[in-house]
């Protein structure tokens, strides 16, 4: 099998649009990835075809749409090759899958418990164990982050000890593309009988995710970045956790028994899906995932680690650019600040170009204090750019350059 990305261009509808005139070049895949037309047709063939409710309904279309829901929990078990179904939890992304276990962990912990999360974590990976930790009097550790955008081993491995009972780290930093030695970063925590969840937004979206492998206990990603639709996601838990970890939203589907008085909760997975479920785009998920899954792997990473390559090669003969994150190990984000301008600026004017970039400070406002930058531009890359389009960006910030000037 190999990897011919002009096909794979081919099934993306929006990459044939053009902006002020000028092809759409899209380097924001770390915000968001595109979507094949599969997938738009698997959202628009459910509401056109087979909508209803799930798993009560005594009619055909609720049977339809049951199964094309439950098919799709199985297809992602075996993209992120979990040991059972029942462990594969639909949320509304990472964001809400990190606070169904927050919110849990916020009544399990005691003062004198400790939670370690990272210097480079995602808002939604940070801000959640403050919370826990305000709510159960524990305290929370952060690794740093070393000068080259890597987490610092050495502290981490001080930092562990009899009262940690909690580690959270992105699989990937979104803000710098940092692979965090996930595995390793587990296994320790484990020794010391620590809860681990790995904030997969962007690893999954790059094949990496394999729960049994990695050891954790909890592992989030969600279906946008990951060439599916917005508002899905996924919290992969073990079954022996989740069986006993507290419930979060109540309400409909998630309940097992119910009186005036009390209640008792579903099994896994329903006791965390509260209330009507997103059906269209958890099917739509499953389509991409199974588009996604398709492919070569290898030749994808081949193809996104050259698509890199040729941007870091690029922006270091590049002058008066700085590359943010130099980590050994990264996957394709390229984040940058030039001495001419402010990255806003930098990416209105790219977008006058046809270029589309993120800019601010990704939702890592700690770690950009850690590079004291007010934030970056960063572009990102997915399996349909080409090296054109990286030669384009920075024919397009010489112009950037010269307009600062």
């Amino acid at each position: 099998m190999s990897f011919d990305v002009a096909a794979i261009r081919e099934q993306f509808p929006i990459l044939k649009r053009v902006i002020d005139g000028k092809p759409l070049v899209y380097l924001d895949n770390a915000a968001t990835t595109q979507k094949p037309q599969c997938v738009i047709d698997a959202l628009v063939d459910y509401y056109s075809t087979c909508n209803s409710n799930v798993h009560r309904g005594a009619h055909r279309l609720a049977d339809e749409a049951t199964r094309r829901f439950e098919d799709a929990r199985d297809i992602v078990k075996d993209f992120i090759n979990a040991p059972k179904r029942e462990e594969v939890i639909w949320t509304t992304g990472t964001t809400e899958a990190i606070n169904i276990v927050a919110n849990g962990l916020g009544s399990l912990l005691s003062p004198g418990d400790e939670i370690i999360a990272t210097e480079m974590d995602h808002h939604a990976n940070l801000v959640t164990w403050q919370q826990a930790c305000k709510a159960s009097g524990a305290t929370l550790r952060t690794i740093p982050v070393t000068d080259a955008g890597e987490l610092d081993q050495t502290a981490y491995d001080a930092m562990l000890n009899e009262h940690t009972k909690f580690v959270a780290f992105p699989h990937v930093s979104n803000a710098l593309g940092t692979i965090n030695p996930i595995k390793e970063m587990t296994a320790k925590a484990k020794k010391v009988g620590a809860w681990v969840l790995v904030d997969g937004a962007q690893g999954a979206a790059h094949g990496y995710a394999d729960v049994q492998d990695i050891g954790c206990d909890f592992y989030a990603f969600s279906g946008h970045k990951i060439y599916g639709p917005m508002g899905v996601g996924v919290l992969w838990g073990k079954e022996s956790v989740l069986s006993n970890w507290p419930v979060w939203r109540t309400g409909g589907e998630m309940i097992s028994t119910v009186t005036l008085q009390d209640a008792t909760w579903n099994v896994l997975p329903y006791r965390f899906e509260a209330g009507t479920p997103n059906v269209g785009d958890a099917i739509a998920l499953g389509e991409a995932i199974r588009w996604f899954s398709a492919l070569d792997q290898e030749a994808v990473a081949a193809h996104e680690k050259a698509l890199l390559d040729r941007a870091t090669e690029l922006a270091k003969e590049f002058e008066g650019l700085t590359i943010i994150g130099n980590a050994k190990d990264k996957v394709g984000v390229l984040s940058f600040v030039m001495d001419q301008g402010h990255p806003a600026d930098i990416g209105f004017l790219l977008d006058r170009q046809g270029i589309a970039v993120r800019t601010g400070d990704h939702c890592a406002q700690p770690l950009m204090a850690r590079f004291n930058v007010p934030g970056t531009a960063r572009a990102s890359f997915a399996i349909y750019n080409t090296l054109e389009e990286v030669d384009a960006l920075f024919v397009a910030l010489k112009k950037v350059r010269t307009m600062l000037a």
